[in-house]
């Protein structure tokens, strides 16, 4: 029997309980994944511009907060 064979109860039932919750949340978010998907087709092509603006501006912010926090972290682990 191979390992893709085996019955549940041979692992840990804290496992599949993990792997159920994971499923579920991994399903969950792809259902969302295709409600976005239609939203964004529905947009016209001036939104469609706006938000993809909006969108790279939100990226550029967020990778500065990383790179600050980055910094502070580094400037912290040095005073200490």
């Amino acid at each position: 029997m191979s390992a893709s064979e085996q019955p549940r109860e041979r692992l840990d039932a804290g496992f599949w309980e993990k792997l159920d919750r994971l499923e579920s949340r991994r399903r969950r978010a792809h259902s969302e994944h295709e409600c976005a998907q239609r939203d964004l087709e529905r947009l016209n092509p001036n939104e469609s511009a706006e938000l993809r603006l909006a969108w790279e501006r939100y990226c550029e912010v967020i990778a500065e907060l990383e790179r600050a926090a980055t910094d502070i972290e580094t400037l912290h682990s040095c005073a200490t």
